[in-house]
């Protein structure tokens, strides 16, 4: 903690501070109490602590301290492949891992100067399978904040419709979390047979799944009464402080990376930007629960691409000195290099085997420089800084992720209210501090 003569006293927060943050405060005359809410706390999101100080029941400092979940994934990436670097990334944000792969392989492909060359149908994967994380990271956003609020029937009725999103992805990737599905070049593996249809059931179930959590909320006079003007940011304050997302929509402004900037083909799909104009914590549930209605008409066309004339295509780009994993084919053991090219390989072609070999272990070479790729996450713009000096393995990659910029909100959105509505403020950022703390 320090002071300055011309701007009154600084705080600064870290660790292991409490004695000093006291003795500090106890300095002053004025009557107030300074309390931790986190980082271990239900309602959080996390491990995110908040210092407030309080003057009875109203917040008038509120101060976040981050770094409690910090990982080293971008320091990590520098000593792996590029390829190995889908690992770590998809382990940032881990309500959304087919974002974070898929900004940091756009920004890869741009190095490469493959973007044209990727396949229609990997980029119609990546939009289904973005699409579907969307839906499933916004379930969570709203079944939480519901539990929080001390509604119980948002909560189960939010996981369970997540559940069967991440039942899909279990059947598409293999995995529920952390797929590390999206690589450079493509995708790792097509979608398996039947895949098609389960998420055309998907489709005729979750619209009616939408309207019964509406039907728990949207007019829900104890959750309007803690969610209308509360927490309110208007479109001056979100562009001073960087904000994205719906927390941006729901302040008016229909800025959407997908319609801004297009990736992946989303210029050649139908969907809306939803936006609110009340600035508060229901604008934002509001905008999270439109957004995932126009998710489905944006799977539901994908869906259509691929079952008709995408059919068939390949996932993965035609160099074979970038496109890895080979070809994968499930087995008894699991999945892995299918038998064809193992025989290639093996028994066909010399080359073949040292060039899969040194892909494998050494990986492939990126031009020198330095690119920003950016992506729509479902909590804002998602934006991957990637850097090579010409080698196999990242120089330095460095995200931008959402949940961090959006958490300078919480002063703003905090302070002069209730220490009640500090609940309802976190809730509608929707931070996840494994992207924040990385």
């Amino acid at each position: 903690m320090s002071t300055t003569e011309t701007e009154g006293r600084i705080y600064d927060v870290a660790g292991q501070d409490w004695d000093e943050l006291v003795k500090t405060v106890s300095e002053s005359a004025d009557e107030r109490l300074v309390v931790n809410m986190g980082p271990q706390h239900p309602s959080t999101h996390g491990v995110l602590r908040l210092v407030l100080t309080l003057d009875g029941e109203t917040v008038t400092e509120a101060r976040t301290v981050i770094g409690y979940l910090h990982t080293g994934i971008e320091k990590n990436m520098e000593f792996r492949t590029w390829t190995q670097g889908v690992t770590f990334v998809t382990r940032m944000d881990y309500l959304a891992p087919i974002f974070n792969e898929t900004a940091y392989c756009l920004g890869v492909e741009k190095l490469l100067g493959i973007t044209d060359r990727i396949p229609d149908r990997a980029q119609a994967i990546r939009v289904l399978t973005m699409e579907l994380t969307r839906i499933s990271s916004h379930l969570v956003a709203i079944a939480t904040f519901g539990m929080e609020l001390g509604a119980t029937t948002p909560m189960l009725f939010g996981f369970r419709e997540r559940e069967m999103v991440l039942d899909l992805m279990e059947y598409i990737t293999g995995l529920r979390m952390n797929m590390a599905y999206v690589r450079p070049g493509g995708v790792s593996v097509d979608l398996p047979a039947g895949a098609v249809d389960k998420i055309g059931e998907f489709l005729k179930v979750m619209p009616g799944r939408l309207k019964e959590m509406r039907k728990l909320l949207d007019a829900n006079p104890v959750y309007t009464r803690r969610t209308k003007d509360v927490a309110y940011l208007d479109l001056t304050g979100c562009m001073a402080l960087g904000i994205t997302g719906p927390m941006l929509r729901a302040a008016g402004l229909p800025w959407d990376l997908r319609k801004s900037q297009p990736y992946c083909g989303y210029e050649t799909y139908e969907f809306a930007v939803p936006t609110q104009t009340t600035c508060d914590v229901y604008g934002r549930y509001l905008v999270r629960m439109d957004e995932m209605e126009e998710s489905l008409k944006i799977i539901e066309q994908a869906l259509d691409r691929l079952s008709g004339p995408l059919k068939g295509g390949p996932v993965m780009i035609e160099d074979k000195k970038i496109g890895w994993p080979a070809q994968l084919a499930l087995g008894p053991d699991g999945l892995g290099n299918s038998p064809d090219h193992i025989a290639h390989i093996m028994g066909g072609s010399m080359e073949a085997l040292i060039h899969h070999f040194k892909l494998v272990t050494e990986g492939f070479r990126v031009p020198a420089g330095q690119v920003y790729s950016s992506v729509e996450s479902p909590r804002g713009e998602l934006g991957a800084h990637v850097v090579s000096d010409g080698g196999t393995r990242p120089y330095r990659v460095h995200f931008r992720d959402p949940s961090f910029t959006n958490l300078q909100a919480v002063p703003a959105t905090c302070e002069g209210g209730m220490v009640a509505d500090v609940i309802s403020a976190v809730a509608s950022i929707d931070p996840v501090m494994g992207g924040v703390d990385r």
